[in-house]
């Protein structure tokens, strides 16, 4: 039906609830907001982890302009249509603003991932920069208008508040980022699955450590899964998939936890006024701000109506919820107005529209184009190819030279679709004797890092690394060391000596690969 199954969870909390059949008198915002916040920022982790950075890269400006200057304006917005249209003070009004102004990843990229919504001009990794990234500048406003709203809050407190979260975010995200690399290029786990426990340690680390200096935990979260998830660190696939079944399991404790907090009694009264909110934002504030933000790139009017359709409200923005409404009982500074339950309603509007009108926005406004994918601006997207075309060349006196091809123990159960033989091409059926210089195409699985034992590594060259523009010949690199495939424009080269290497090749090693990479190239005299 294309409805978010989270809500059934929700549900499920509802009917274990204070006010469900099975009546379990739940009410700790606290306990809630703890748990939440946790499993927020292994979801944000895994946003960062998960994002194929050369591919996002290009639309990196628009997607960090929606995500910090897009939520400001967003709060701002909603605070003044919260005053004027709820009766709600300014301080009241840019709380509610600041709880929903986030755009939720986990909500964006299942979408996106279940649907195959293969976008035209990078609309999905634009969507996914924004939506990644939006949740810290949120946090931030958040914890600017608590201030506000207890009278703590001068023009000094704000600008140091605003600028500790974000520094002491970034300089932890980057810390913990780089050292968890580091690690994992050094060490090598004896038993399977340690390093991502190790992975998981780094993430609720990089979360914890900036909030000791009112850094934003967020932020060091999902630059840590960033700079972790785009390093050439091994069995990265494998760290995709751990992450995104904890990010889902993450998923449905949070939404069971806010449906245990929810009190079907109290939902009538806060409905009129989650409605009005998610209308003017979804149908007024959203395109105005992605018409403001976007201008300048020149996106088409389809391209904005349809970015504005995306913005969806989920998990992000009720863990905000739950933590001002924990922050604030704490304090003893009640709000006038039901903060959580209206919230509650914004999510699950957001969800039931929004959420299943994306895919059909999509083919409506003519922005889909099954020429790209939008699994490669994931970082397993190796992995979701599940055939490949591999081509062979008989070799004479080979094991294959005058084999039927229903003998022949081809990797991977491979299945023989083409032969090639004196320019004619041949339907192989198994009976079909096997020639030297006979190319074969064969279709199989042929994934390159399933061979744990053989511990391939991804190495990217970026920038100005000094083995561009060099040939393999003049790399003196170690003899434990050989450079198996190199992947350039989406595709994979088979390479020898003469072969030159260029920006942006990933090359596929089977080895150690060396520290200091210029020591390697060989001087042209």
């Amino acid at each position: 039906m294309g409805i978010s199954v989270l809500l059934l969870f929700i549900l499920i909390g509802i009917f274990f609830g204070s006010e469900g059949v099975v009546g379990v008198p739940f009410s700790d915002y606290a306990l809630a907001e703890s748990l939440s916040s946790i499993g927020l920022a292994i979801i944000i982790f895994y946003g960062g982890f998960g994002t194929n950075w050369n591919y996002a890269k290009p639309h990196l400006s628009q997607g960090v302009l929606l995500s910090s200057l897009g939520t400001v304006m967003t709060a701002g917005l909603l605070a003044v249509a919260g005053h004027f249209l709820l009766g709600l003070s300014w301080t009241e009004a840019f709380i509610l603003g600041a709880v929903i102004s986030s755009t939720d990843a986990a909500s964006v990229f299942n979408i996106l991932r279940t649907h195959r919504l293969n976008l035209k001009n990078g609309l999905a990794p634009l969507l996914e920069v924004e939506s990644g990234s939006n949740d810290p500048f949120a946090f931030t406003l958040i914890i600017i208008g608590i201030s506000l709203l207890s009278g703590n809050a001068s023009s000094s407190v704000v600008v140091s508040t605003t600028i500790s979260q974000i520094l002491f975010g970034l300089i932890f995200g980057a810390l913990m980022g780089f050292f968890a690399w580091f690690v994992l290029k050094r060490i090598s786990f004896g038993e399977d699955g340690l390093d991502s426990l190790f992975i998981l340690a780094i993430s609720l680390l990089s979360y914890t450590l900036p909030t000791f200096f009112n850094g934003n935990g967020f932020i060091a979260v999902y630059l840590a899964g960033i700079i972790i998830g785009n390093s050439p660190i091994g069995n990265k696939i494998e760290l995709v998939h751990f992450f995104d079944g904890l990010t889902q399991l993450s998923q449905i404790i949070i939404f069971f936890l806010f449906g245990l907090l929810v009190f079907p009694s109290r939902l009538p009264f806060t409905l009129l006024n989650a409605l009005i909110i998610f209308l003017v934002l979804t149908l007024v504030i959203r395109p105005l701000m992605a018409i403001i933000l976007l201008k300048s790139f020149k996106r088409s009017f389809r391209e904005i109506v349809f970015l504005s359709a995306a913005g969806l409200r989920g998990a992000s923005s009720l863990v905000f919820a739950v933590f001002v409404v924990s922050l604030l009982s704490k304090n003893a500074t009640p709000l006038s107005f039901d903060l959580y339950h209206t919230v509650f309603w914004i999510v699950v509007f957001s969800s039931l529209i929004q959420g299943s009108m994306i895919p059909f926005a999509a083919k409506k406004l003519d922005l889909i184009d099954n020429r790209e994918s939008v699994m490669k601006s994931f970082n397993d997207y190796t992995a979701e190819s599940d055939y490949d075309l591999l081509e062979m060349t008989i070799a004479k006196d080979s094991h294959y030279d005058g084999l039927p091809i229903k003998d022949a123990n081809f990797p991977n159960n491979a299945l023989a679709v083409a032969l090639e033989r004196d320019a004619q091409n041949i339907i192989p059926t198994g009976s079909t004797i096997m020639q030297a210089n006979d190319k074969l195409i064969l279709s199989g699985t042929f994934s390159l890092t399933s061979p744990d034992s053989i511990g391939l590594i991804e190495y990217p060259l970026k920038g100005k690394h000094p083995w561009i523009n060099h040939k393999l010949a003049d790399l003196s690199l170690s003899p434990q060391a050989i450079v198996v495939m190199i992947r350039r424009n989406g595709t994979l080269l088979v390479p020898d000596g003469k072969t030159k290497l260029y920006v942006d090749d990933t090359l596929i090693i089977n080895g150690e690969i060396p520290s200091d990479p210029q020591s390697v190239v060989q001087p042209w005299y």
